[in-house]
């Protein structure tokens, strides 16, 4: 199948290496494209909750997969998130085509987009770690029972449903929290005059321009692969957020060549390829949030 030609994807909170993780859904939508940059915006390997014992095939099908486009051409920025949050240390790092960075600042068509994970505005990651993470925790057993609970509803040909987005939308202090998100990252990008700014973490997409005072800024959110299995694409001068239930395409296999090649063998081919390419220069900001 004909991969479709697009500026940039942005995908973030895969969460691999968790039971609630979609990853045979996500291997299907980047081997539907071909972008010239992929933001993997944040908590994209789980490294709070990694566990040797589950990591399943398809979790490393799509490090393979991200790779494999890297070595390919495509410009690959991985910024970090808190489920993450051990990468940090290797900020400034390149290999080849990927880089792994804490925030990130592109030009687009004239304009500038801010992309950085958003954890930075969560208070209880800040001040109670431990509490974040044993949230963390209960998040993916819920995810997990969402699971089974499908599963029987599906046997019964019924629809199936959301336990996590019901009680988030019914929880008052949970959307209070995502509009407090959304409006603090929007002031902050008009402040340092950015036209666009693009979040990951709070699992909610969206894409809106919103207009205070002191200006106006389009916030940009990509979503999850967990619960809404959503990315943001750039073609065209124009952003639109991907919904894998509305628009996935017909699903096929992984590049033959990529297909039975070990870690090893792609960073490797990684590297290799792209020794004598020229480096080059979008500007970056990796400095902490003023």
């Amino acid at each position: 199948m004909k991969r479709r030609k697009i500026d940039m994807a942005v995908v973030s909170d895969v969460h691999l290496g968790t039971y609630g993780c979609h990853a045979e859904e996500l291997l299907t939508y980047l081997n539907s494209i071909q972008p010239k940059k992929l933001v993997l915006n944040g908590d994209i390997i789980d490294i709070w909750q990694f566990s040797k014992r589950y990591f399943p095939p398809a979790h490393m099908k799509v490090l393979r997969k991200i790779i494999g486009m890297a070595s390919k051409g495509t410009e690959v920025y991985y910024i970090t998130g808190n489920h993450d949050e051990a990468l940090r240390r290797f900020c400034g790092t390149v290999m080849g085509n990927v880089r792994i960075v804490n925030k990130l600042v592109l030009p687009l068509d004239g304009k500038n987009a801010w992309f950085f994970h958003g954890d930075v505005f969560d208070v209880s990651i800040q001040n109670a770690k431990w509490l974040a993470k044993l949230g963390g925790y209960g998040y993916s057993l819920l995810i997990l029972i969402n699971r089974l609970v499908n599963w029987v509803l599906i046997k019964l040909g019924r629809e199936k449903y959301s336990l996590s987005k019901k009680i988030k939308n019914g929880f008052k202090g949970a959307l209070r929290y995502v509009s407090d998100f959304e409006k603090t990252a929007v002031e902050l990008a008009i402040e340092n005059g950015y036209d666009y700014v693009v979040c990951g973490h709070i699992h909610h997409p969206k894409k809106e321009l919103m207009i205070t005072k002191k200006g106006r800024c389009t916030y940009l959110n990509s979503g999850d692969w967990v619960e809404n299995l959503t990315a943001l694409e750039y073609s065209f001068k124009r952003w639109k957020i991907y919904r894998y239930n509305h628009d996935k395409l017909s699903p096929f296999f992984a590049d033959e060549e990529i297909k039975h090649m070990d870690m090893h063998e792609l960073v490797a081919s990684l590297t290799d390829k792209n020794e004598d390419k020229e480096r080059y220069g979008e500007p970056l900001i990796d400095e902490g949030l003023s």
